[in-house]
């Protein structure tokens, strides 16, 4: 037989460029994955600004682009909480700002005349992409390449993550899960080298994080708690000391710099956990120093002492400076994280926010889909090793599983971990079961004994050893039968396959367990699938439920066009062009970063939802009649109230749904004059139709809302298609407010509120007189009761 061609040799060099490369093409690729599928609302609408909160942050990032920092640092905003104002400088997380004017500068300064709107609609797409090599580095160091680029495919295209960060979602989280991973990944790198510079750089993006999200806070407990784990399993090492103490001092001193967060991380409870740790450090070191000079038996008892010493005089402080008000308790947003029902009790404004609801089952389905279930292999994978950076993996799922099931806004910390364990769990499998060499089998029955024969080969004088397989032992004609019988599925699964390939007739051994040939092809083919599966779930989640803006509605028409409904911005624009520039406009507080962002209206309340009081004033203003209601409208220059109702087309986040927090807000206030109970029918039941209670029917939010609606069916019976439910033939009528503006789909209702009467009288008394109506005699004038009682 002719000589086989030789194979051309590889240089190892050429074989680790060549991996280097299509690594980055990979990450490439993902990278462009993850920021195309978060196109999809810039494609099916416009270059818009989404949801409530983007619009302050875009509104902040327009007078920092137009006025610069400086200016921006110290913007007061007086149309923010009418007549309050507010100090924007001060009060907000500037990361995300700075970042957009950072880039918006750079692009200017190339010559690329890119809008600052557009700078902000595309920011979260390109940081996605930042997130997705920042999970890779931070799988990478958990188990190897391969994982990395598995679980940045993950995290570039998981619901969970794209849910707050598609274009157009200009908030907070759009760049602080890239700042989360990064930090966490150079923590493990400062852990693993003991490296005082990526401590360093762990405190500087740590930095970066506190001042661009309040989850910030996430961090500051997680990397003591790992740490704190670490002495308690007996793993304090030099490494753990340099690492934390290097991380610890800068990023503290650093996010001290935040003028929001000021004197926070030396004087609150969320931040003790940080800085307990880091004096235990110090004594756990100081006692290993002592250890190098003193006896075993000396230093066990010095150390006992030291120990109760401080732990004692430590605790009395941390009590004494708490009690002196030094050291802030905890507040009530991380109060009801541990507590579900502690915000509906107290703190009615928290509760009432739709993310601060505990998760939904299905949530965990919808924004995770498979990896949720593949989760929990790769946690018990990080178990069979255990090292230090997986004990990390370990406390971040179990926190993060905890808190994403007690609010659905921490679904967005959730899904990283979820993404990285999974990544390690398919990584895993696909090592096993694409590995062409089999594992040997260890069992000694199934073992071949071998005879070896050496001996001298006359060709070319070398040594040849021969082996040979040693002759087994003849089995029994029963035991032969049930050899062939258990055989007989893998042989004819062995036929196919080789029929199929073109092998048939050749020899092979035979395959063993889930580790033969159809065993592989199966479980990768099946793994394959449900990745496949993963990837058309979060396309069409994206697509469907994350990528339309709260602004702009679409429905389905019957023929299948879509259909836009655009009342918002056309109830905003209209506001801004018929209404003075001073007129305040009173809504409820979802709606006044639009208000101000769109209409650039005054507005008493707003997102911010800093002052619990004002707020609960705009609820009572709804729940109370119009009698009650208009000196207060009249008190704080209200101009226009800006109601949205859903009942036409059954949009259900209307204000009629959300009224009965208005009424808990307002109650916490003015138990005396606002209760929950009296807004019920006998029964309990919350109704808007003729079973209504007296005190629904005549309060502000009642009436503006369903003013007129009747009149559109014509004299038919009214729905309300929210609620299901038939409202009386004849509507509500109004004295003190007079419609100003109805939206083409009536989402958005604008009352404009009435001036002082000519004559001096009230105004109900005076529409009375003008249709022709007559007062009773005896009755008193309403107005003056009301304004007497306020």
């Amino acid at each position: 037989m002719p000589d086989a061609i030789p194979l051309p040799r590889v240089a190892p060099e050429t074989v680790a460029n060549t991996t280097s490369l299509l690594r980055i093409i990979a990450l490439s690729l993902i990278s462009g994955a993850a920021i195309a599928s978060r196109l999809f609302a810039v494609i099916n609408f416009e270059s818009i600004i989404h949801e409530f909160d983007p619009w302050f942050n875009y509104r902040a990032t327009r007078v920092l682009a137009a006025k610069g920092f400086y200016e921006f640092w110290n913007w007061f905003d007086p149309t923010a909480w009418y007549p309050l104002g507010r100090v924007v400088g001060g009060t907000i997380y500037p990361g995300l700002m700075a970042t957009s004017g950072v880039i918006y500068n750079i692009l200017h300064g190339l010559n690329l005349p890119v809008d600052i709107r557009n700078v902000c609609v595309l920011l979260a797409p390109g940081f996605s992409a930042l997130t997705a090599w920042a999970t890779y580095m931070f799988t990478k160091e958990l188990k190897d390449a391969s994982a990395g680029l598995i679980a940045a495919s993950f995290i570039g295209i998981a619901p969970g993550y794209i849910s707050r960060s598609v274009a157009g979602s200009y908030d907070n989280e759009a760049i602080a899960i890239f700042l989360l991973m990064f930090t966490f990944f150079t923590w493990i790198k400062a852990l693993k080298l003991g490296s005082a510079f990526f401590g360093t750089i762990a405190a500087v993006f740590y930095f970066y994080m506190v001042a661009a999200w309040g989850g910030y806070v996430f961090i500051t407990n997680m990397i003591p708690l790992h740490a704190l784990v670490l002495l308690l399993m007996g793993r304090y090492t030099n490494r753990l000391y340099v690492a934390y103490s290097s991380w610890y001092a800068v990023g503290t001193l650093s996010s001290m710099q935040v003028p929001f967060v000021g004197f926070q991380p030396v004087r609150t409870s969320e931040h003790m956990a940080a800085l307990g740790v880091f004096g235990l450090l110090q004594l756990v070191a100081f006692s290993d120093l002592v250890r190098s000079h003193v006896g075993s038996k000396q230093f066990r008892t010095l150390l006992r002492v030291a120990l109760v010493a401080s732990g004692i005089l430590g605790g009395a402080v941390i009590v004494l400076l708490t009690l002196k008000g030094w050291i802030a308790p905890w507040t009530g947003r991380f109060y009801s994280l541990w507590d579900t029902e502690y915000a509906k009790k107290y703190i009615p404004i928290i509760a009432s926010v739709s993310e601060h609801q505990p998760t939904a089952w299905p949530s965990f389905f919808m924004d995770l889909h498979v990896l949720i279930t593949i989760f929990p292999a790769g946690v018990i994978l990080c178990f069979k090793e255990l090292r230090d950076e997986h004990v990390f993996v370990i406390i971040y799922a179990v926190m993060a599983s905890y808190f994403a099931g007690v609010m659905v806004r921490l679904m967005l910390t959730l899904t990283p971990v979820v993404c990285v364990a999974a990544a390690i769990a398919t990584s895993t499998l696909f090592d096993t079961y694409l590995d062409v060499h089999e594992p040997e089998d260890p069992s000694a029955e199934n073992s071949v004994p071998v005879v070896t024969v050496s001996g001298e080969s006359h060709v070319g004088g070398t040594n040849v050893t021969v082996t040979t397989p040693a002759p087994a032992p003849t089995p029994s004609k029963k035991a032969r039968k049930a050899q062939a019988q258990a055989a007989a599925p893998a042989s004819s699964i062995a036929s196919t396959i080789a029929e199929a390939t073109g092998t048939a007739g050749v020899t092979t051994r035979q395959d063993r367990g889930v580790f033969g040939l159809g065993s592989r092809l199966v479980v990768v083919a099946l793994w394959v699938y449900m990745l496949l599966f993963f990837v058309v779930h979060s396309t069409w989640v994206t697509s469907n439920a994350y990528s339309s803006p709260s602004v702009v509605l679409s429905s389905r028409n019957p023929d299948g066009s879509q259909h836009i409904i655009d009342d918002f911005r056309e109830a905003y624009y209209w506001l801004r062009q018929n209404t003075p520039e001073d007129a305040v406009v009173m809504s409820w507080w979802d709606y006044g970063y639009q208000i101000a962002g769109m209409a650039d209206r005054p507005t008493m309340v707003d997102n911010n939802t800093w002052n619990n009081t004002h707020i609960a004033t705009v609820g009572k203003a709804m729940a109370s009649s119009e009698e009650v209601a208009y000196p207060i409208l009249r008190k704080h220059d209200v101009s226009y109230v800006l109601v949205i109702f859903g009942s036409l087309i059954g949009y259900s986040g209307d204000d009629i749904n959300k009224f009965l927090w208005m009424i808990r807000i307002a109650q916490g206030i003015w138990p005396d004059e606002v209760s929950e109970p009296s807004f019920f029918t006998p029964r309990g039941e919350y109704k808007v139709d003729e079973q209504a209670s007296p005190a629904m029917k005549n309060s502000v939010m009642y009436k503006t809302s369903y003013y007129r609606f009747a009149e559109l069916y014509g004299g038919n019976q009214p729905q309300d298609r929210v609620r299901n439910q038939n409202l009386p033939m004849k509507g509500p009528t109004l004295d003190y407010l007079e419609e100003a503006f109805t939206s083409e789909n009536w989402i958005v209702r604008i009352y404009a509120v009435k001036g002082d009467d000519e004559l001096g009288r009230d105004l109900k008394v005076a529409n009375s007189f003008n249709e022709g109506k007559k007062r009773k005699r005896g009755r008193p004038l309403v107005r003056r009761r009301a304004v007497a009682a306020v």
